[in-house]
């Protein structure tokens, strides 16, 4: 069979058995397996675990599990609500206020868990309650929510970013560098809308009032006094501490990241230790547990995907799709928009994780081939894959989100993160037209490449 029928018949191969509802892990190996039986020497199959391990023992993959270790630790303690409130009692006089408080609250658990389904839950679970009992529509509640809880991905520690490192092969203190320019453009954007949309409410439920109807919480005044501002500031300031000491241990050139990693989780286990009092054997099981699972899930994930790779490249698959891309000789921007649709509709199915170490081969060559960076494509990438998890069908925040707040019906949770889909869009397109918000940091602190 040529290259090409090979290859179509690869990548048909794969959607029949990830369509067939097998967990992707599994899906990935099989394929990958099958096509090392049927295309490969016979010798060949007896090399999946060394292959698997090899590509695995990658020091930067380390950092994986402890980051979350990190997350996990934060997440299972009422850092989140903590964080919320303490925001929130700042920012209440602010129009829309409370709105800008869940993206902050998003923002900055997103940076110490680096998880976004983590974020949508710890954040939404007291978000979404407060939003809703002081008048704000269910739907701009829960995208809010949804969305800002995205920036998980993008914001240090990302798990996604570091695997991009390793696909890539490019510097993950560049990349997480490179993440925060337009981590904080995407809460300005998200901030902007949650003013307006929040203004837009106010206006209408005094509409409302005026003419003789019910007069809605929105209307009712909050007001906290500066004690109680600063009563709630000691259970948020070790988290901050934390998330600004593994930056600078990390950006300091202080540590590697997968020590960082493995620092950031202890002083974690530390703090939710002194500060909630999770010390007890029955207080760390569910910790430690969740650390277990996810990172054995992710892992799996990785090695499989791994494995797919490198299948897809013995048998000169991705070679042979990247020579194809660059024969269709489009222009630089042409090529971006292919790729990045590409993207998007692979996020109708897989997950962040699996699009990386599957596409990477196919489409980094072109792209570096077309004089793009790949440290900025990495950023632009990531951003991408975060409208993944808040538009159907797969959507994973909407159904954290779904969870956290099973009375508010999918269809609003849908149209409420749609606007944020939108800004989204925008931040890319801003970062095409002014790449610096996602370079100029990573080349004022370790020089330019």
């Amino acid at each position: 069979m040529s290259e090409l029928g090979i290859g179509l018949s690869y990548g048909a191969a794969t959607l029949l058995v990830m369509f067939s509802g097998m967990p992707i892990a599994f899906a990935l190996g099989t394929v990958a397996a099958t096509f090392m039986y049927l295309f490969m020497p016979a010798s060949s199959l007896d090399t999946v675990a060394q292959n698997v391990y090899e590509e695995m023992a990658s020091i930067t993959l380390l950092a994986i599990p402890l980051f979350i270790l990190k997350g996990a630790a934060i997440g299972r303690s009422r850092a989140g609500k903590d964080l919320y409130s303490a925001i929130h009692a700042w920012l209440h006089k602010v129009p829309g206020g409370l709105g800008i408080a869940n993206v902050f609250a998003c923002a900055l658990f997103a940076a110490m868990a680096g998880s976004s389904p983590a974020t949508c839950s710890a954040i939404g679970s007291a978000g979404i309650p407060e939003m809703r009992r002081r008048g704000y529509s269910p739907g701009f509640a829960a995208g809010i929510i949804a969305a800002g809880g995205t920036l998980g991905i993008l914001l240090p520690p990302s798990v996604v970013m570091i695997l991009y490192a390793v696909a890539a092969e490019q510097s993950l203190g560049r990349l997480f560098l490179a993440g925060i320019g337009p981590g904080i453009l995407m809460v300005g954007l998200f901030a902007a809308y949650a003013v307006m949309k929040a203004r837009q409410e106010y206006k209408a439920a005094l509409v409302i009032y005026e003419n003789g109807g019910p007069k809605s919480a929105y209307l009712e005044k909050e007001h906290f006094t500066l004690a109680q501002k600063v009563e709630m500031l000691p259970r948020v300031l070790p988290f901050l501490i934390l998330l600004l000491g593994v930056m600078v241990a990390l950006y300091g050139g202080l540590a590697t990241p997968s020590e960082t990693a493995g620092l950031g989780g202890l002083l974690a286990l530390g703090l939710v230790a002194v500060v909630y009092g999770l010390w007890r054997p029955k207080d760390l099981a569910p910790i430690l547990g969740a650390t277990l699972k996810e990172s054995t899930m992710l892992m799996l994930i990785i090695g499989m995907s791994l494995l797919y790779s490198y299948v897809m490249s013995h048998l000169h698959i991705s070679q042979g799709a990247a020579q194809w891309i660059v024969g269709m000789a489009l222009s630089k921007w042409v090529l971006l928009a292919v790729v990045l649709v590409m993207v998007i509709v692979l996020g109708f199915f897989l997950p962040p994780v699996s699009i990386i170490l599957m596409t990477a081969p196919i489409i980094l060559p072109p792209l570096k081939a077309a004089g793009f960076d790949l440290i900025w494509f990495g950023v632009v990438m990531t951003i991408v894959m975060e409208m993944g998890l808040i538009h159907p069908p797969v959507g994973l925040n909407i159904f954290v989100i779904k969870n956290v707040a099973p009375d508010i019906p999918l269809k609003d949770v849908i149209w409420g993160v749609m606007p944020f889909v939108g800004l989204m869009f925008l931040a890319v397109f801003l970062l095409c037209a002014f790449p610096g918000i996602a370079t100029g940091l990573p080349n004022m602190v370790m020089g330019v490449k």
